[in-house]
């Protein structure tokens, strides 16, 4: 992205005449910029609002350094503002421009930020960072199309940018250009962000398999391990021996997987093996048609300690309703804010009369309920949920899960229960455009966004629902 902390300013001399007031300044500054750069952003903040106090000169560079800062601690009305300081300051800098696009983009002012966007390209019409933020507005504001054109200008421009690279197989995979998305989407192990565990075992690149031992290994986080594994079955049918490296949260739910002949916990002993293979490399080697995809893998019964946890639930209020609920995915997800909602968005389906609550959060936001005071509204699980052999459990015994997308919603889609998917405006790139259900997982429900940020209509439409369910069931 453009919006990076900005200098023109060299490292201060050894030696030479006495520092004026200039030189301590820009000191200072270059000191804000290195600040930035290292991730001391609060540090980095505090030097430019010294630079910008109220005996110092308006500076357009340090404004926009201060609003990149802010913005990367999600202070989005402040940092709009101070890179609109900037850009008056230096109006027609098309770098100014995008980078107060790309904070309006966070704000969901969408609009505004694709026509700062445009502005900023047609100032600079060959500058690869431009075009790739106008590109990112693009796709949020689900103009897949336009954005695929900006994405492979900037990338014919920088063709070695991994970033911009896999930014466009995505675009790809949201196009249904599944063959050129899933071969762009092995661009990932160039940005930096992900590590080969096993650089010594040679990668599956298809190579026959009669006889062979293929090493899989998960590379993200729990829902793409759970959608991938219905690739496994594929290697089985090709000969193969298949040994899963599998995280401790998932693996009482896939010891005795079928398609699986052996689990291995992350760092533990390996015996030889002839490959290995990503699971999000599965895809794309073994079947990379969309209209064509394998089903969930079948079947994962989660273990009899985890079925007797539930013993209870089977009893408890019958004749009721029984809806699972989850309200957020993992907080380390970088857009996990714009995918999960508050608790309070629930709490009014609980004055549907003939419905149980249940909830299958994990994590932090488990809290959520403790502080909302919403037991016995809604019961909560929490406690006695260890892994995911455990929710499994449990949503076997509910009627249905509502929830926002997260890994769980994976785990009901692959154990083909019913679940109610509310996703935000452009969701993950599988459960397509504006389609109310997803061929990959048949048991889901999509309801969506219709605007950017438009979570009243989603949950005007879920509670609707849950009340024709409701009188159904009485």
């Amino acid at each position: 992205m453009l919006d990076q902390p900005l200098t023109s300013v060299e490292p201060e001399a050894v030696s030479g005449p006495p520092a004026t007031p200039d030189d301590r300044r820009a000191a200072l500054r270059l000191k804000g910029v290195q600040l930035q750069r290292a991730g001391r952003v609060d540090e980095a903040i505090g030097i430019y609002r010294e630079l910008l106090g109220p005996f110092a000169e308006d500076d357009p560079q340090i404004w926009t350094n201060l609003a990149i800062g802010l913005r990367s601690k999600k202070q989005l009305e402040a940092a709009a503002a101070a890179c609109s300081r900037a850009v008056a300051l230096r109006p027609g800098d098309p770098g100014l421009l995008s980078n107060q696009a790309n904070i309006l983009k966070d704000m969901n002012r969408i609009s505004e930020s694709i026509a700062l966007h445009e502005q900023a390209v047609a100032l600079d019409p060959d500058n690869p960072r431009l075009l790739h933020n106008f590109s990112t507005a693009l796709r949020e504001a689900g103009e897949f199309g336009r954005a695929l054109e900006c994405c492979d200008t900037a990338c014919r421009l920088l063709p070695d940018n991994a970033g911009y690279q896999l930014d466009r197989s995505m675009l790809l995979l949201y196009l249904g250009r599944a063959e050129e998305g899933w071969q762009a989407f092995e661009w990932r192990w160039r940005t930096g962000e992900l590590r080969d565990p096993f650089p010594d075992i040679p990668r599956w690149k298809g190579e026959p398999l009669e006889g062979k031992t293929v090493l899989v290994f998960p590379e993200q986080g729990f829902g793409d391990t759970l959608f991938a594994t219905r690739y496994l079955p594929l290697l089985k049918a090709r000969g193969a021996y298949v040994r899963l490296v599998c995280k401790p949260e998932l693996h009482r739910l896939f010891d005795g997987l079928e398609a699986c002949d052996e689990l291995v916990l992350p760092g533990a002993p390996i015996e030889p093996s002839d490959y290995s293979c990503p699971m999000m490399s599965l895809p794309g080697l073994l079947n990379p048609s969309f209209t064509d995809g394998p089903p969930p893998v079948a079947p994962i019964v989660p273990p009899e300690a985890a079925r007797r946890a539930t013993l209870a639930l089977g009893g408890h209020r019958r004749g009721r309703l029984r809806v699972g609920l989850i309200w957020s995915g993992s907080l380390t997800f970088k857009n996990n804010r714009n995918r999960s909602v508050a608790l309070d968005r629930f709490l009014p389906f609980a004055e549907l009369p003939g419905v149980q609550f249940y909830s299958l959060q994990k994590g932090p936001r488990a809290q959520d309920l403790r502080d909302a005071g919403a037991e016995p509204l809604v019961i909560d699980l929490d406690p006695y949920i260890r892994d995911f052999a455990d929710t499994a459990a449990f949503i076997r015994e509910l009627d249905l899960v509502v929830m926002t997308d997260s890994s769980v919603a994976h785990l009901c889609g692959t154990l083909g229960r019913p679940v109610w998917n509310l996703l935000q405006f452009v969701p993950y790139w599988l459960y397509g455009h504006d389609e109310t259900a997803t061929p990959w997982y048949p048991s889901m429900r999509l309801f969506r966004q219709r605007r950017i940020g438009d979570w009243d209509s989603v949950f005007r439409d879920v509670y609707g629902e849950l009340q024709k369910l409701s009188s159904l069931r009485r």
